[in-house]
């Protein structure tokens, strides 16, 4: 499988060019366009306990669309329903933890399962912090929110990150979540749970926050006026 990632980093959308009946796993809703001939099946992946297992710890679809070109070959394009940038790790016997609506495509030598990443504050309002875990060889693509920052953290060295601005690190790296301050900053200061990481490993954040974003979007909204 090829990959291309195209108007990057605002709007991006990425091109899978596949070989004849190569297949991709591609999370439901995120395709854009593809080659005429390209044959679908949907299905729950792993299985109906697995998938049910996705949909409901790690944010994803119950279902995922396996897409498989013809003789020969193909191509689809797969996008973010949120306005941002994309990212294709190439995996080699790798494991990554993926942020719950970071997942959007991979070849088929990648397994996706979910994984407790500790709960977050009552009062973060999207729910508990689950990580897809995704292993394998192949490539693994990824959306962001808003921009793509990664950072490169040494063995031993320990950073802090917003919940909800992890997009994907690296499975060597320790993690632990916490509210910050207590109870009356978390609900007053506008911060919920972070998340801190402990090195060597890569992080990928985006620079924008769903839950931030919901938040803003909710005080704008007008308020239902009784008749």
């Amino acid at each position: 499988m090829q990959t291309e990632i195209l108007y990057a980093p605002a709007y991006a959308l990425t091109r899978l060019t596949l070989a004849p009946r190569e297949a991709a796993t591609v999370e439901a809703g995120a395709m854009v366009s593809m080659s005429s001939d390209m044959e679908i099946k949907t299905s729950s992946q792993g299985g109906f306990l697995k998938a049910l297992k996705r949909s409901t710890l790690g944010g994803e679809s119950f279902f995922v669309n396996t897409f498989t070109a013809s003789e020969q070959g193909g191509d689809l394009t797969v996008a973010s329903s949120l306005p941002g940038d994309m990212l294709v790790l190439d995996l080699q016997n790798e494991v990554y933890k993926v942020q719950a609506g970071g997942f959007i495509a991979s070849g088929q030598g990648i397994n996706v399962d979910t994984k407790w990443g500790g709960s977050r504050s009552f009062f973060g309002g999207d729910g508990s912090f689950f990580m897809l875990s995704c292993s394998g060889t192949g490539p693994l693509v990824l959306a962001s929110y808003g921009a793509l920052h990664k950072i490169t953290l040494a063995a031993g060295q320990r950073y802090t990150v917003d919940s909800g601005h992890v997009v994907a690190f690296t499975n060597d790296m320790g993690f632990s979540t916490r509210r910050v301050g207590n109870w009356k900053s978390t609900i007053l200061g506008g911060e919920g749970l972070v998340v801190d990481l402990t090195g060597p490993g890569d992080l990928f954040m985006q620079t924008r926050s769903q839950p931030a974003f919901i938040g803003w979007l909710t005080t704008h909204l007008p308020s239902s006026q009784a008749g």
